[in-house]
This record gives structure tokens, sequence and C-alpha cells, in this order.
């Protein structure tokens, strides 16, 4: 059996879909056991990086339409047509698509999708553009066309059912997984290297995970105030520690995005909140490990990997009650109404004073952690497959 694998954000392994892409090939190389007799070819965009070899029933296709820009024309494009075109050429028997895309797929191919959201169809102030919205409605009959979906979250399965008025028989839910390097020791060196770059000290509240509005951190950032004002007068806390928020405020996102520098400014924060602007992946580790809370209060989310990958560091987490948060966190994180500051700054206030319930939620976080497994993640897809082909 031959399967295809749209693996287009490999090319972009610091965006969520990226991680689960390069996850999932790493994890499908390591799984030669269990996909003993199936042969998978790889559609890419730009080539898979040099560190990543592939067996010998694992074969490449990496191809651009004439128009090279990285935008939705070139999307459109290389998902519609070129990809469809491909995979009959090769003959495919079945394509993964690790991410809601465009592509139609015709019998007697089989189509399997990852659907990690539907933010356009939930929060349409994302298509404030033709092609945004041309390249959604083009998304949507691709999720409803094909043969089975796979939703990272129930949270996610039931907006799917809800909004594309899909069959939930057609519909399963598989948990992804953070990537491998939130579970490994960090040395020492390299956490004190870390914290030097950024010019930080242990024990700041962290924030992070982007600056799309619907991730709240304007939110975290007026929970703060409120919290440090409160301690001017009530001196809960001798030395109030730092908010530290990472994230690349991305013009092409306006209005859709926190301009956090401006509303730092405006609060007079400047001497309590550091932005950090866009963090590579390789130090995230050491920022979760050195920071007393990490908070993310999202408004929506498909899945919440943040939340997963300070679980797995063992830091201390504060998240959202609503959308997939709760699916992810379980009883090892706190959670706060996204919507009410004084909430959020109250559950804040309650892990700083408290040392019990901060260790507490570092042992409940990493126990829970190890719930989420690339290798079932992977294998589910696979046996669907299977079943599939037997029956």
């Amino acid at each position: 059996m031959r399967i295809g694998v749209n693996a287009s954000f490999a090319r972009k392994p610091n965006t969520g879909i990226g991680q689960l892409t390069i996850n999932f090939l790493k994890t499908l190389v390591k799984m030669q056991d269990s996909i003993y007799g199936l042969e998978f070819v790889l559609y890419l965009e730009e080539d898979l990086p040099e560190n990543m070899s592939l067996p010998e029933n694992f074969r490449k296709r990496v191809f651009l339409p004439p128009y090279e820009r990285d935008d939705l024309i070139r999307k459109i494009w290389w998902e519609r047509y070129l990809l469809p075109k491909k995979v009959e050429r090769d003959k495919c028997d079945v394509l993964i698509s690790l991410y809601q895309s465009a592509t139609p797929i015709e019998e007697p191919l089989w189509h399997i999708m990852i659907v990690h959201d539907i933010i356009p169809k939930l929060f349409p102030e994302y298509l404030n553009n033709f092609r945004k919205k041309i390249y959604w409605k083009l998304t949507e009959n691709a999720i409803r066309g094909a043969d089975k979906i796979i939703a990272v979250s129930k949270r996610t399965e039931k907006d799917i059912i809800q909004n594309l008025g899909l069959d939930g028989e057609k519909i399963a839910v598989s948990y992804e997984d953070a990537d491998e390097i939130y579970k490994k020791e960090i040395a020492i060196e390299k956490e004190a290297e870390i914290l030097k770059k950024y010019k930080l000290k242990p024990g700041y509240i962290y924030n992070g995970g982007g600056l799309e509005a619907r991730k709240n951190t304007e939110g975290v950032i007026r929970a703060y105030k409120f919290l440090l004002e409160k301690n001017k007068v009530e001196h809960f806390v001798r030395d109030f520690p730092r908010l530290i928020i990472s994230g690349k405020l991305l013009p092409q996102l306006a209005p859709l995005a926190t301009d956090a520098e401006k509303l730092v400014k405006e609060l007079n924060l400047t001497e309590h909140v550091k932005l950090l602007d866009f963090v590579p992946q390789e130090d995230l580790p050491a920022l979760y490990k050195n920071a007393s809370i990490f908070v993310f209060p999202s408004f929506y989310e498909g899945f919440g990997i943040p939340v997963l990958e300070a679980m797995n560091i063992g830091t201390p987490v504060i998240t959202s009650k609503f959308s997939s948060l709760p699916e992810v966190g379980g009883d090892s994180v706190l959670y706060c109404d996204p919507d009410d500051i004084k909430d959020m700054a109250m559950v804040i206030k309650n892990v700083l004073l408290n040392k019990d319930l901060r260790e507490t939620l570092m042992r409940r976080g990493k126990e829970r952690a190890k719930n989420f497994d690339w290798k079932k993640f992977v294998g589910k897809i696979i046996n669907l497959i299977r079943n599939e082909s037997a029956s």
C-alpha cells in the first residue's frame, strides 16, 4: 500500500503544525515494525532538514508552482491543483493531510485529514480579505470531502460537527504531543546561558505562544497590572516578579494581534514587563523551567500545545477554563475565566503565595504529560488505514 503525506509544513518547524509534521515523520520512521508493507511518499515545498534521514520505504517529492512567493496564491495552487496530480501520478492509495487544507481528493483514493481547528469559521474577523475567504471556502469543502477526519481534541470535534455539519462517525479524536525537546533534562550551563542571553532572573511570570488577540496576552498584562497595584498596598509579595512575554508582533495579523509593546507603555509597565519578541524553540525549555508560573488564558485553542510544553517541563500552569484547554490540563493545572481580569489576577496571586501548590502543580503536570504520546497519535492513523484496507 502506498501512502502519500502532505508534509508541507515541515518547512515551518516553529509553528504548531510544523512541529506536528516533523514529529509525525520522525515517529513514522521509528515505527518500522508497525508499518511493515507500507510505502510512503512525502509531498514537500522545501526539502527536509539534512539530519532527517529516511528509510528505503520513504520517498520525497519536493515541488513548487512557477509562482514561488509564499502566500495564499501559492498555497491554493500547491494544495488544490499540484498536489492531487502528484498523488494520482504516484498511484497512492491513501493521502494523509497533516493539517486542514484545500486539497480535494476523489475516489478510489482515501483521504485522511488532520483538523487542528476551524478558527476562520468561528472567528470571521480572520477572513479579512478576499483571498482568505476563498482559501477558507476551499478548505471547508475539502474537510467535508475527506473520508476521515482526525480532530486533535474533543472541542475541535464538536466544533466541526456543529459548524460544518459533519457526521460524528466520520471523525476520530487523537491527541498530539509536545516536541521531545521539552521532555529532556536541561543542562545547568544551558539554562544559565539562555537566562543571560535574555537578561532574566529565575522566578518570573511567563506568557508565550503568540500575540494573536484570541490568545489573550492583553488579559495577562492587565491582570498583572491589577496585581502589581494591589501588591503596593497589601505587600503580599516582597519582590514582585516580572512578567516576561515572548511572541513576535506580525504586521499582517493586524488587527488580530495584541500590540503588547504599546499596551505596556500605556499602562506604565515598562520597568516590570519584558517583551522578548520571537524566541527559537531551542531556548523555550529553559524559559519555561525558570518561570514561577506559565499563564496562558487563551479565549480559544484547537489543542493548546504551550500548556503541554510547560507541563512537560514541570512549570505550574494557569490557563483558560474554555475550549480545548481543560482536555490538555486535566486536574494538573489551575483555571481562570479569560474574560475576568480580577479572577485571573487572584489565581496568579494564589500560586505565587503557595509554595506547596506550586510543587503539586509541577508534579501533576509532569505526570499528566506522560498521557500524550506521538506513537499513539501516529499509530491511530496507521490503524485506521489498515482497517480500511482490510474492509
